[in-house]
């Protein structure tokens, strides 16, 4: 976007900085209305922050490319030249989750990672809309009147080279950000109307379905990721987030038998 001195400051980064604002103000606000420990915030979010960065990164290594990054590790460092995945970003957040519950709040894992679902959504949707203002990960060829015409040769349009365009294609990104917003909305309203959050579990299995059932239906209409993908009837996207729709189909289920007992 625009440098200062010898500092680059980037879509993306300041995107899931604002994303990662927003979650932190609203998980503030939980703490107060629960009386957790005000010295507890500070840690969740420091675990958590790594565990997005960490775990978004590793996630596009193992998962997308993994024969290169593994035979090139240093690679993995190289995050300014790209690839970061939300499956491994939400594997992150479980294991912050984890971490905190086990290290600090000596609590319910589920308690903790409630919190991290309600507010996920915005920095979610957040770092889709950067993948539009990169022309990336868009989707196949449609005659609807929403179709975006993106670069195809960002690089070296950056260059100087005359820009290539797409056909007009379903813009992806738009349409997985508004599911976002949607399911963080109904989070929000499950949290702070219906007292879910006295229901460990629930918030997270319904963000679970929610997020990854849209995502999953949504990588039918965009072109393949990696190499690998084509010819494949599902891709990657999708086969990893069956575990994550099963894990919340699983824990709805559970806050339902519970609450009949």
């Amino acid at each position: 976007m625009f440098s200062i001195g010898a500092l680059d400051v980037h879509r993306h980064g300041l995107l899931f900085l604002i994303g990662f604002t927003v979650g932190f103000f609203i998980i503030r606000n939980m703490w107060k209305r629960e009386e957790v420990n005000p010295l507890w915030l500070d840690r969740l979010m420091l675990f958590t922050f790594i565990g997005l960065i960490v775990g978004a990164r590793l996630g596009h290594c193992l998962f997308y490319d993994p024969v290169y990054y593994l035979t090139h590790p240093l690679k993995v460092l190289y995050a300014r030249e790209g690839g970061l995945a939300g499956h491994g970003a939400l594997l992150g957040m479980v294991a912050a989750a984890f971490l905190f519950s086990k290290k600090v709040s000596c609590g319910n894992f589920l308690w903790t990672f409630d919190k991290l679902m309600t507010v996920t959504g915005p920095g979610a949707a957040l770092m889709r809309f950067g993948n539009l203002l990169n022309h990336e990960i868009y989707g196949r060829p449609t005659d609807l009147p929403w179709g975006f015409r993106f670069i195809s040769n960002l690089h070296a349009w950056k260059g100087g080279a005359e820009p290539v365009f797409t056909v007009p294609v379903h813009p992806t990104q738009l349409y997985e950000a508004c599911c976002y917003l949607l399911t963080f909305a109904l989070c929000l309203w499950l949290y702070f109307r219906k007292d879910a959050w006295k229901k460990e579990g629930l918030i997270s299995g319904v963000f679970l379905i929610c997020c990854f059932t849209s995502r999953f239906l949504i990588e039918f209409l965009k072109n393949p990721q990696a190499t690998f993908e084509e010819g494949m009837f599902l891709n990657m996207g999708q086969l990893l987030s069956i575990p994550f729709i099963l894990t919340g189909i699983y824990l709805v289920k559970k806050v339902i038998r519970d609450s009949d007992h």
